[in-house]
Parts: C-alpha cells; sequence; structure tokens
C-alpha cells in the first residue's frame, strides 16, 4: 500500500491496490491523450506475485482458474476483452498449467463514444473493478479485490508507460490472414489424424524460421498439454503435432494457438480439417429414484406455521413496534407528536381522536408495506423489510420531505400561506389528518430500524399466509402506536403533559434541528448508493428547494419574481444533475479488507467465502448490515469496534465477514431468509461443523463473547 501519501490522495491510492499474503494488485491507468472519442485508454490489473505463487492465463491449463475483470464504467466507456501476455508452462507433477510468476499486467482496452459525459461537479471519471483470480503455490486459494482509481479527462494519464508497453510488447501478434490461400490450400490450418491434431503456420516472420517455438492452445480441453509436442520447419511452413485430452469434451470446427519464440509471440485462429474422434463418456446422469425424490421435494411447500408459532410472531410485533419508539430514528417524528398532544391540553376529546387518528396512520402505513413486500415476493422479486431505502429515489424523497418539515418547523414558511385560497383552512377543519399523516411518516423513517423481537416476527412472515402475515404487520403498528394511543385515551394521562403556552412555539423550532440531522443521515445513506456526486448533487436540489418554498412565501410582486425563478432554478438543477441522484453505484473499494484499529480484518460476504472459512476449520462471524440501518451502525460503532471483542474474535482465529444490504442484493436477501430474518441487522456466529447461532439485534460485547465461548 502507498503509506506515504496522505489526505485524498491517499485514500485513491488505497482503493487502487489490493495487497495480500500473496500477491500485490493494482489497477493502472494509461490515457497518454487524455479521455475522448477516438483517443488511445487502457486499463490494466498489475499484478505481482511473492516468489513461487502463481495466477494463470485466460487457458489455464490441466487445472486452475483464469483472472476474471468485471468492470464498472461511467456511461460512454465500455471495455475490451483482457490483452493477455503469453503466459509461462507451469509443470505440477503429471499435469501442465499455463501463468504467469513474478510481476504481470493484465491490459484491457476501453472504447470512448460520444456519449462520455464528464460529471459538472468533478473533472475526473471514476473507474471500478472487481478482479477474481485463483493464486497457488503448492496449494491453491481464490482471492479477489476490490478497486477504484480517478481518471482524469483532460491531459495526460502516462504514469505507467513502461508498464503498458511492456505489456504489449508481451502479447502476441495476430499471423496475416490471405483469404484467397484457404481454396488453394495455402492457409495455416489444423487437422485431426487419429487421437492427434496437426497444426500448419504459415506466415510466421523471418527471424522465427528454424527455431524451436512453444506453444500455447487458447482453446481449452482439446489437446494432452503434457504430452510432448513434436515440430519441424518445411521451408516457411511450421507444422506440429499434439495428442488429443483422453478427457476431451469438445469438438470445435476453429482452434486458436499463440506460439512464442521467447518474448515475441504470434497468434493464429485455425479452421478443424477432418472427423474429431468420440468425446469422452458425459457425466453419468440422476437416477430416476433420486430425479423422482427432487420432484417430489420440489412440489412440496414449506411447512404450515402451526397456530402457537403465528401468536409468538404476533406478540413479537406488538412488543417489536413498541420498542421502535426508542429507537433514535423515531425521535424527531415522534417529539413533534408530543407537542400535539400538549397543544390539546385538557381536551380529552380532541386528544383521543389525535391519538386514534395517529394509530390509524401507523396501522395503515405497515399494511401498505406489508402488502406490497408480499406482493413483490410474491411476484418473484427478492427484497426484504428496509427495501424502500435500498432506493435513491426513496431516500431522496424522504431527505427533501424532511428539509421541508424542519424549514417549517424553524418558521421559513407555513404551509398555509403557501396554499391557494380557501385551503389554508383545510388542515384546521380537518386536525385528524394531520395527525394520521404523522403516523404514516413515523413508520416511514422507522422502517431501517428493526427493534428487538422484531427480527424473528419479520422473518415469520415469508412462511405465513397472506392474511396472517398481514396480521403480524398490523400488530407492528398497533404496537408503535400503543404508547401514544394509551395517552390519548388515559385521562390521566394527561396530567403528565405541559401545559400550552409560549414554550410551545420555541420548541417546535428547536425540534427543526433533529429534523435537518435526520436529512443529514439520509445524504450519507444516499452517498453510499449513488457516490459523493450523487450526495453532492441532492445537496444542491436541497438548497433550490428551499429557496423555492422560501420565495413562495412572500408577499406581493417578490413572491412572483424569486418564485418564478427559483422554480427555474430548481427545474433547471433537476435536469442537470438529478441524474446523478438516481444514479447507483458499486459501494466504495476499501480493498479486499478493512481494517478495525485494533488489526482485525473484516473482509466482504459471500457464501463462498464462508464455505472456504468453516473448511479450513475456521469460525465465521458474519455481520448483516446496511448504511440506512441506525441500528446497525449504532452496534458497528460501540460493540463491533469495541477492542476486547475484536482480541478474541482474533485469539480464536474468527473470519470476519460483513454483507453490506445497502444496494437491492439478492443473495443477501436469500441468505438472510435462510437464517429466518427478513431485514437488518442479522448477527450470525458459525462455528464449523455446527448449525449458526443468532445473536440479538442490539448487540454487547458480553453476548458475543458467551456465544463464542459455547462448546
Amino acid at each position: 500500500m502507498a503509506t506515504a501519501l496522505t489526505g485524498q490522495d491517499a485514500q485513491a491510492a488505497d482503493r487502487s491496490v489490493v495487497t495480500t499474503e500473496r500477491v500485490r494488485a493494482e489497477l493502472l491507468a494509461h490515457a497518454p491523450e487524455g479521455v475522448g472519442p477516438g483517443r488511445p485508454v487502457w486499463l490494466g490489473l498489475r499484478i505481482s506475485h511473492q516468489p513461487q505463487w502463481h495466477t494463470y492465463w485466460r487457458n489455464p491449463g490441466d487445472s486452475g482458474l483464469a483472472t476474471t475483470l468485471s468492470w464498472r464504467l461511467p456511461a460512454g466507456l465500455s471495455a475490451g476483452e483482457i490483452a493477455w501476455p503469453v503466459p509461462r508452462r507451469l509443470p505440477v507433477g503429471h499435469l501442465v498449467n499455463y501463468g504467469y510468476e513474478g510481476t504481470t499486467l493484465l491490459p484491457v482496452p476501453i472504447t470512448v463514444t460520444q456519449d462520455m459525459r464528464p460529471s459538472p461537479l468533478s473533472p475526473q471519471l471514476k473507474i471500478q473493478l472487481k478482479a477474481q483470480w485463483l493464486v497457488c503455490k503448492t496449494e491453491c486459494i481464490p482471492e479477489e479485490g476490490e478497486f477504484e482509481l480517478q481518471l482524469p479527462v483532460q491531459g495526460s494519464t502516462a504514469l505507467h508507460a513502461n508498464d503498458f508497453q511492456a505489456a504489449f510488447g508481451a502479447a502476441p501478434r495476430a499471423l496475416p490472414t490471405n483469404p484467397s490461400a484457404a481454396a488453394t490450400g495455402l492457409a495455416s490450418g489444423a487437422r485431426v489424424e487419429g487421437q492427434a491434431l496437426r497444426l500448419e503456420l504459415r506466415g510466421l516472420p523471418l527471424e522465427a524460421r528454424g527455431k524451436t517455438l512453444a506453444l500455447f492452445p487458447e482453446t481449452a480441453g482439446v489437446i494432452d498439454n503434457a504430452s510432448a509436442m513434436t515440430q519441424s520447419w518445411q521451408g516457411a511452413v511450421w507444422t506440429a503435432q499434439l495428442s488429443l485430452s483422453p478427457q476431451r469434451d469438445v469438438s470445435p470446427g476453429q482452434v486458436s494457438v499463440v506460439v512464442a519464440d521467447g518474448a515475441r509471440a504470434w497468434r493464429a485462429e485455425l479452421p478443424v480439417a477432418g472427423t474429431w474422434p468420440a468425446v469422452s463418456a458425459p457425466a453419468a446422469e440422476v437416477s430416476p429414484a433420486l430425479a423422482e425424490a427432487l420432484r417430489r421435494n420440489a412440489q412440496t411447500g414449506p411447512p404450515a406455521t402451526s397456530t402457537t408459532g403465528w401468536l409468538l410472531a404476533m406478540l413479537g410485533a406488538v412488543l417489536g413496534g413498541m420498542l421502535l419508539n426508542l429507537m433514535p430514528c423515531v425521535f424527531p417524528v415522534l417529539a413533534v407528536k408530543v407537542v400535539g398532544f400538549a397543544r390539546h391540553g385538557s381536551d380529552p376529546r380532541a386528544r383521543a381522536l389525535s391519538g386514534l387518528a395517529y394509530t390509524g396512520g401507523v396501522v395503515a402505513a405497515f399494511l401498505f408495506l406489508g402488502g406490497l413486500l408480499l406482493a413483490l415476493r410474491a411476484g418473484g422479486e427478492q427484497l426484504g423489510w428496509g427495501f424502500q431505502l435500498q432506493s435513491p429515489a426513496v431516500v431522496a424523497a424522504l431527505a427533501a420531505l424532511f428539509t421541508l418539515i424542519g424549514l417549517n418547523l424553524a418558521g421559513l414558511f407555513e404551509f398555509g400561506t403557501m396554499l391557494p385560497p380557501g385551503w389554508g383552512g383545510l388542515q384546521l377543519r380537518h386536525p385528524l389528518a394531520d395527525a394520521a399523516l404523522s403516523g404514516v411518516l413515523a413508520v416511514a423513517i422507522a422502517s431501517p430500524c428493526t427493534a428487538p423481537f422484531m427480527g424473528a416476527s419479520l422473518g415469520a412472515v415469508v412462511t405465513l399466509p397472506p392474511a396472517q402475515g398481514l396480521a403480524v404487520f398490523a400488530a407492528l403498528g398497533v404496537g408503535m402506536a400503543a404508547p401514544y394511543l394509551a395517552i390519548s385515551v388515559w385521562p390521566r394521562a394527561g396530567q403528565w403533559l405541559p401545559r400550552p403556552g409560549p414554550w410551545m412555539d420555541q420548541f417546535r423550532r428547536l425540534m427543526a434541528f433533529p429534523m435537518f440531522a435526520t436529512v443529514v443521515w439520509l445524504v450519507w445513506v444516499l452517498g453510499q448508493q449513488s457516490g459523493i456526486d450523487g450526495a453532492a448533487a441532492l445537496l444542491a436540489l436541497l438548497v433550490a428547494m428551499a429557496w423555492l418554498v422560501w420565495a413562495l412565501g412572500l408577499n406581493g410582486r417578490s413572491r412572483l419574481v424569486l418564485g418564478l425563478l427559483a422554480a427555474v432554478v430548481l427545474a433547471a438543477a433537476a435536469l442537470w444533475i438529478g441524474p446523478l441522484v438516481l444514479r447507483e453505484e458499486a459501494p466504495p473499494a476499501t480493498g479486499a479488507q478493512a481494517s478495525s484499529r485494533s488489526g482485525a480484518t473484516w473482509q466482504p460476504w459471500s457464501p463462498e467465502r464462508v464455505q472456504q472459512a468453516l473448511a479450513a476449520g475456521r469460525p465465521v462471524f458474519v455481520d448483516f448490515t446496511a448504511a440506512w440501518c441506525v441500528t446497525c451502525q449504532y452496534n458497528k460503532a460501540t460493540t463491533l469496534s469495541d477492542p476486547s471483542v475484536l482480541a478474541d474474535f482474533a485469539a480464536r482465529q474468527v473470519v470476519l465477514l460483513r454483507a453490506d444490504w445497502t444496494r437491492r442484493d439478492p443473495t443477501i436477501t436469500a441468505a438472510l431468509g435462510a437464517l429466518g430474518r427478513s431485514g437488518v441487522p442479522v448477527y450470525q456466529l458459525q462455528m464449523p461443523g455446527k448449525d449458526p447461532v443468532l445473536l440479538p439485534e442490539v448487540l454487547s460485547p458480553a453476548e458475543i463473547r458467551q456465544a463464542l465461548s459455547r462448546p
């Protein structure tokens, strides 16, 4: 890692490099004329291997796995195929593989079209790459890394020109083809002769003639890589004969080969003549008995949930809904609700009606979300609780709503003055609508929180019939609204409420700041989804919206002129930078591992990583989390960052994996469903050979230590 850098340069350098015990991989760029249509632009992954370790070519040979590169590029940029450098033979016992040792660069050509539009907020393009490679010595270890670099649009990017020039020189050159020669039988080609394949290459350069060439078959699974090859020259024609693989399972009409003379190499695509021998026997089919058992199992639905299980889910939902009121994400809305109760003062009827309307809004909102979730799941969508905040559009809309509420509470404007004549008294004639809407708003902002007792209840909804599932969601709403409903209908509770007075106006303005704090959190969540440009664009749109609502609160001609100007600015900003808000980006790359202050390392979760760790005899702790989950962030900042907890993890060699559900991820959703959960946080500890253990949603160091100490 480039530890000598500081600030943003160091952060960018870290994101372009992944270092493991076996390799150092770095994402490089080469754009000597800048980035634009028709200009040469190359990206590449440079892999530096520790001594005796190697990775693999496009055809890994008898074993191994080729390195794969998955790009996420800005609009207008597209990646081509890897320009594979010439590999080397890697004998392993009776096998032969093809790969790389030392340092190698895998360059990729980038095509830039007229659709390329740099962000107006940044003169650079964000390049993101997820790479996977298999690194082997006597053992083989699959590794992966996520990389990111900022590519300047203007100017020259040629810091690694020597590396790219060396890679270009190591890439095989295509042999010239002569279409007219094919009709006369004078073209290069291949012919099947019994259990052998005879190659004939024409057009090799003069400096290669008469020399012994190395051969690397790009077409995998055809030849016996470890068998001896016979070769000869007849004038300018090079011929070679190779044995077919006894495990061959393909009969291609064309084969691609690379031949090399030291550092120089040439590539040819050869049509195949002759008749291929029969391929190896296909894998054994599933027995009829097993096929019938699988068919019956597929037809058998999930076991019916008992009445007792449903009632327990209902009880857990009520308790979880009540505890939602203690979550910090719900406080801003509920504080305003308390002011509403106080406003009614000694009027028990108005207070009771307000509480009932609030309860109705809460229950209706839970039923809507539950019905939508169940309907989408029935249609095949992989969703879980909190799914709405996995959408940048919903997060941005909530940020705009809370900004408006905050500005209203701060006294910048009044909704009544912005409405057409005759509408201003609507809210006064229907105060119950305000109470119901505040209940809906409370649910919208509470949904990222999964309080204790809620996790199991929401997980059980998946296996329940639709009617019972909706009943569980209704129970959540009843539980959340219960404390306020009790205050509103219990006369003696009115004695606990403060009396109306001038303090209410000051308290109202004070409550604007929790609203703005909620906006800060929502912008941070959107930044995890749409990147820094998306977060900055949302802030700019919120400023323009605040200008508009301020202007609409003015009187006279100023309202018309400034309001129209603000509306034009807001509309133009929405068209110009609005797409940045809705763009979903890959999560920020932090390398293969994220280190904590105590030295413990968190790795991105995947089912394969879990199985690899368990197969190696190591325990696994999985943190199913999301940026929009406040409980998740609390646990991450406290228990999961506790030095003593991380020391216990390290002492027991626990593999720490983090499953980030900030954006929709069907694999994570399926894993949560397998654990009987429908939302985050979920904390799973699994020992080799044992069933997984689920820890409480609100973690404590003692609970983790107790779970680690279980026999």
